[in-house]
């Protein structure tokens, strides 16, 4: 068994932003055990703390957001190791994939497997102009095990996906942004995490219980028939419908001014 890293994520809050940096950057970033842990605790961290609105996600350094695996780290694992190793990505992401404030991939560098599925977990996704993104499993004789089978079609189609994925191509950041594999690419000469930042400003000074509910509605339209989809909506919508936030949007219109959302 690996030993345990101490601080294997950093955590840091700019104002309203959670900014989870995994700092292995002599590992380029790789997912240990110890950083799986870390990232589940963190987030979980960040989703209670109220004064945090959205978690952005990135790397240490300007090489590498995630290189996947911990290779060196998975020597001499048996296969159930690797199995329970694969699970703590369902267990300990699943804090991300379910966070109710919105969630941002700053992709600093490259996205190789295990972290192009992190950053698919992720709501948005921001890529430096240098950042290179693929699953290269099957090369290696195995298939993405995080999810990477099932996201990724639901976001760049069923063609594309099996193109990268059987393949095993490599998207530059332009080609990711073509394929709306990410939202937005970073100007070269500004920081993806402060781009990132910059660009999620409405999220930031935005209402915690509409984009929560929006979010919500979103995701579990992939599980629901369309008729059972418009219900959930329903739903959503009347919990927005009964907060301040909403009354206190209706009052900043009618003043003129900005509103300030207070998540109630």
């Amino acid at each position: 068994m690996t030993s345990v890293e101490e601080n294997p994520v950093h955590y840091e809050r700019r104002d309203a932003v959670a900014v989870l940096t995994i700092d292995r950057l002599d590992r380029h970033n790789a997912l240990s055990r110890s950083t799986l842990h870390a990232l589940g605790r963190l987030t979980r961290d960040a989703i209670a703390d109220v004064r945090v609105r959205a978690i952005v996600v990135t790397g240490r350094g300007s090489k590498a957001f995630c290189a996947g695996a911990d290779l060196k780290e998975r020597q001499g694992y048996t296969n159930e190791d690797v199995r329970t190793q694969v699970g703590l990505y369902r267990t300990e992401l699943a804090w991300l994939d379910r966070s109710p404030k919105p969630v941002v991939a700053a992709i600093n560098g490259v996205a190789l497997g295990g972290g192009l599925e992190l950053a698919m977990i992720c709501d948005l996704r921001i890529a430096a102009p240098h950042a290179i993104i693929g699953l290269p499993e099957t090369g290696l004789g195995i298939i993405p095990g995080a999810g990477g089978t099932q996201r990724l079609p639901r976001i760049v189609g069923e063609a594309r996906a099996k193109e990268m994925i059987l393949l095993g191509r490599r998207l530059t950041a332009a080609e990711a942004l073509a394929w709306g594999l990410v939202n937005r690419v970073a100007p070269a000469d500004v920081d993806v995490v402060d781009d990132a930042i910059a660009w999620i400003a409405p999220i930031a000074s935005g209402a915690p219980i509409a984009q929560a509910a929006a979010l919500a509605a979103i995701d579990v339209s992939f599980e629901v028939p369309l008729d059972r989809g418009l219900e959930i909506e329903r739903v959503h919508y009347d919990e927005t419908l009964r907060s301040q936030d909403r009354l206190e949007a209706l009052a900043a219109f009618a003043e003129k001014r900005k509103p300030v959302f207070q998540g109630h």
